[in-house]
């Protein structure tokens, strides 16, 4: 079982690797491997083969990264922040630890 902090669609930063502290959203979560796509973060080339669908060719397609190495981004603080379970609205809500909103 994975880290249950970030979800799809959530903007997150990236604390280590070669793509360390760029940003981008997520599009895809995999909780039972730890890992989640994200756009334009560890983006690599890969060739395709031409098909019915695309012309093929050398396309860049984004590659997952370890959910150990993402953290959901806090737009105030501009910074990654850690999550704690509160309220919003009589309703239960991911908080931002740094700036107290929901995210």
């Amino acid at each position: 079982m994975a880290i249950a902090r970030i979800k799809k669609n959530d903007t997150v930063i990236v604390t280590s690797g070669n793509d360390a502290g760029k940003t981008g959203t997520v599009l895809k979560v995999d909780p039972k491997k730890g890992t989640a796509v994200v756009g334009k973060i560890n983006v690599h080339k890969k060739a395709m083969r031409r098909t019915e669908k695309n012309a093929g060719g050398i396309i860049d397609i984004e590659m997952p990264v370890r959910l150990c190495k993402l953290m959901p981004y806090d737009a105030d603080k501009k910074c990654g922040t850690r999550v704690k379970a509160g309220e919003k609205d009589g309703k239960k809500a991911r908080v931002s630890v740094k700036s107290g909103k929901a995210l």
